[in-house]
C-alpha cells in the first residue's frame, strides 16, 4: 500500500517541482530580471496561495481524520501545527541562505558563496511545499476516492503556479548578476528537487507511524504559515502607500481556494 502512495506523492511533488524548473528556464529567453513590482506580486500571490492550501488541503483534512477515528481535534491539529512552525523557525536559524534582492545574509555564519545561499533560501520556502503535496497524494492514495485526488491535484496546480514565477525568480537575477546562463538555470531548477525529496520523506515518516497522519498534516500546515508570515507577506510589502502586495496575496488566497472548492 505505501508503494502506491510514494508513486502518487512522487507524481505530484515532481508536477510542482518541473513547474519551478520551467520558471528557472525563463533565463534563455529574457535577459534582465524581473522587475521590483513584478517580484512583489508573485510573493503576494505565493503567499495567499499557501495559507488558502494550509486550511483547506491540509488543517481540514488533518481535523476530519481526528473526527473520524473519533479523538479529540485540538491536540494532533493544534500540536502538529505549533511543530511545523517551530521546524521552520529552527531552520530558519541555522541554514545560511540569502533571499533574492538581499545584501545581508540569515543563518548561521557560513562563507558560502552568493548563489548557493540564494538557492538555499527558496529550498527553505519549498521544503513545506513540497511536504504538503506528498501528503495530498498519499492521503488521494489511501482513500482511493475521486475527491481526494481532485483536491491534491487542486493544490498541486496551485503550488505550480506560484512555484513557475518562483524559478524564474532565482535563475534572471542570478544572470543579471554575471552568473552564466547554464549554471543560473540550475540554480534555478535545484530549488525546486527539495520539494520530490521532502515530499517523499514525509511520506514514507507517516506511512511507518500509525495514526501520524492528522500530525504530519498540521506540521506541514504550520510550516508553510511560518514561511508566508516570516518571509513572503514582508517581502510582498511594498510601502505603505502601494496595495499592490496586499491584493496579490488576496488573489492568490482566491484562485488556491477556487481550485480547491472547484476540484475538490
Amino acid at each position: 500500500m505505501l508503494h502506491k502512495e510514494l508513486i502518487y506523492a512522487a507524481l505530484g511533488t515532481g508536477a510542482t517541482c518541473l513547474a519551478t524548473v520551467l520558471g528557472a528556464a525563463l533565463v534563455f529567453f529574457f535577459k534582465k530580471e524581473m522587475s521590483h513590482l513584478t517580484q512583489k506580486v508573485f510573493l503576494g500571490f505565493a503567499a495567499g496561495v499557501m495559507v488558502a492550501a494550509s486550511v483547506w488541503s491540509l488543517l481540514i483534512p488533518a481535523m476530519d481524520m481526528v473526527r473520524e477515528a473519533g479523538g479529540a481535534v485540538l491536540l494532533p491539529v493544534a500540536g502538529g501545527f505549533v511543530l511545523g512552525g517551530a521546524f521552520l523557525l529552527v531552520l530558519d536559524g541555522l541554514l545560511p541562505h540569502l533571499h533574492v534582492g538581499s545584501s545581508q545574509p540569515e543563518g548561521l555564519p557560513a562563507h558560502w558563496k552568493r548563489t548557493t545561499m540564494i538557492v538555499l533560501a527558496v529550498t527553505l520556502h519549498n521544503i513545506p511545499e513540497g511536504m504538503a503535496v506528498g501528503l495530498s497524494f498519499s492521503v488521494a492514495a489511501l482513500e482511493g476516492g475521486s475527491g481526494a485526488l481532485a483536491g491534491a491535484v487542486a493544490l498541486a496546480i496551485g503550488m505550480g503556479l506560484q512555484n513557475f514565477p518562483e524559478g524564474a525568480a532565482v535563475s534572471l537575477p542570478l544572470k543579471s548578476q554575471g552568473v552564466g546562463t547554464w549554471r543560473a538555470f540550475a540554480c534555478g531548477a535545484a530549488s525546486g528537487v527539495v520539494e520530490p525529496v521532502f515530499g517523499l520523506l514525509t511520506v514514507l515518516a507517516a506511512g511507518s507511524l500509525t495514526g501520524i497522519m492528522p500530525w504530519i498534516l498540521s506540521f506541514a500546515a504550520g510550516a508553510m504559515i511560518y514561511v508566508v508570515v516570516e518571509e513572503l507577506i514582508p517581502e510582498a510589502q511594498l510601502g505603505e502607500h502601494s496595495h499592490a502586495g496586499t491584493v496579490s496575496v488576496m488573489l492568490g488566497f482566491l484562485v488556491m481556494m477556487a481550485l480547491d472548492v472547484t476540484l475538490g
